[in-house]
C-alpha cells in the first residue's frame, strides 16, 4: 500500500519532518501545520519553499489536511460569516492542492451533537433535532465548490464532530451523493463513539465510501471523558488494524494510509513517539 505520515506528528520544521520520512521510507505527506502555520494559511513564498522541498526529498502529497468546519456549531446557516470563513480556507487548500498536485482535500464536520436520531419518546426528548439536517447543508457548499474545482473531499471521523464513526460518514456520504465526497476513516477516533473498527467500521465503508486513513491506538475511557494514546499494537485497537490492513490488501484499496502520529512517551517528544510505531505500521500496511 502506498504509506504516509502527518508530517506534523513527527515535527512542524517540514524539512526535518521530511529528513525523518527519508529514513523510514515513507514517501507521502499529509500536509496539516508547516512551521508555524495550518495548511491554507500559508502565502505563496512559503508553498514554494515546501514544494521545493518535497520535490528535492522525492515525496508526494497524499491530503491538504486543515480543519475546514471544526467547531462550526449546527446552529450556523449557509452563508453565515463564520461558514464563508471557512469554505475560504477550503477554497485556499483547494489551491494549494492543484499546485503540489494532490486531489485530496480534509474536511471536518461541525461541532458534535451527541444523539441525531430516535424514537419512542427520543426523538422529542433525546434527539438534537434538525442537526443532522443542518449538516448536510453546511458540508454540501463545500462539495459543490470541489466539484467545480476538480478535487476530491474527505470528511474525517472525529472525537468532537458531528460525523464520528464510519456509519455517521457513510450516511453523510449518500445525503449528499456526490463521488467527490469519501471518508476520512480514523477508526481510532471512533471508538469514542463505541464503534468496533473491524469488521463493523470496514463494512460501513467498503463499497467504495473509504477515501482516506488515519492509522494510531489509544485507550478510550467514554464514561470518564479520558484518552490515552498508545504506540500501535498497544492500544485497543492492536487486535483490529492487521485485520483491516489484510482486509483493505483484499480489496484492491488504492488511496494512502497515513501514520497519524499523536503519541508521545510522556515527555512531549512526538518524533519520539513516531519512532515507537512507524516499524509496526510498515510491517501491517508494507
Amino acid at each position: 500500500m502506498k504509506l504516509g505520515v502527518i508530517t506534523d506528528g513527527i515535527s512542524r520544521d517540514f524539512a526535518h519532518a521530511l529528513e525523518v520520512m527519508d529514513a523510514f521510507g515513507l514517501e507521502y505527506a499529509e500536509l496539516q501545520f508547516l512551521w508555524d502555520k495550518e495548511v491554507g494559511d500559508l502565502d505563496a513564498a512559503e508553498r514554494r519553499r515546501a514544494l521545493d522541498l518535497l520535490r528535492t526529498h522525492g515525496k508526494r502529497v497524499a491530503c491538504i489536511s486543515r480543519h475546514v468546519l471544526a467547531g462550526v456549531p449546527m446552529s450556523t446557516e449557509p452563508g453565515d460569516p463564520l461558514h464563508i470563513r471557512h469554505l475560504e480556507g477550503l477554497r485556499r487548500c483547494i489551491q494549494m492542492a492543484h499546485e503540489f498536485d494532490c486531489r485530496l482535500v480534509r474536511i471536518m464536520s461541525g461541532r458534535k451533537e451527541t444523539i441525531l436520531w430516535g424514537s419512542h419518546g427520543a426523538e422529542t426528548w433525546g434527539v438534537a433535532a434538525g442537526a443532522w439536517d443542518a449538516l448536510v447543508r453546511l458540508v454540501e457548499p463545500a462539495v459543490r465548490l470541489a466539484e467545480r474545482e476538480g478535487v476530491n473531499l474527505v470528511v474525517e471521523t472525529g472525537t468532537g464532530t458531528m460525523v464520528r464513526s464510519a456509519y455517521t460518514g457513510r450516511k453523510l456520504c449518500e445525503a449528499i451523493g456526490s463521488d467527490h465526497l469519501k471518508v476520512l476513516w480514523d477508526p481510532a477516533d471512533a471508538c469514542h463513539a463505541h464503534e468496533r473498527a473491524f469488521p463493523e467500521g470496514y463494512e460501513e465503508l467498503r463499497a467504495g465510501r473509504l477515501g482516506h486513513l488515519h492509522v494510531k491506538d489509544v485507550l478510550v475511557d467514554t464514561p470518564r471523558a479520558a484518552l490515552e494514546m498508545r504506540p500501535l499494537g498497544q492500544g485497543q485497537l492492536a487486535d483490529q488494524w492487521p485485520q483491516i490492513a489484510e482486509a483493505l490488501r483484499d480489496d484492491g484499496y488504492s488511496g494512502v494510509v497515513s501514520l497519524e502520529s499523536v503519541y508521545h512517551p510522556g515527555d512531549g517528544d512526538f518524533e519520539a513517539g513516531f519512532r515507537t510505531s512507524v516499524d509496526t505500521f510498515k510491517a501491517w500496511f508494507g
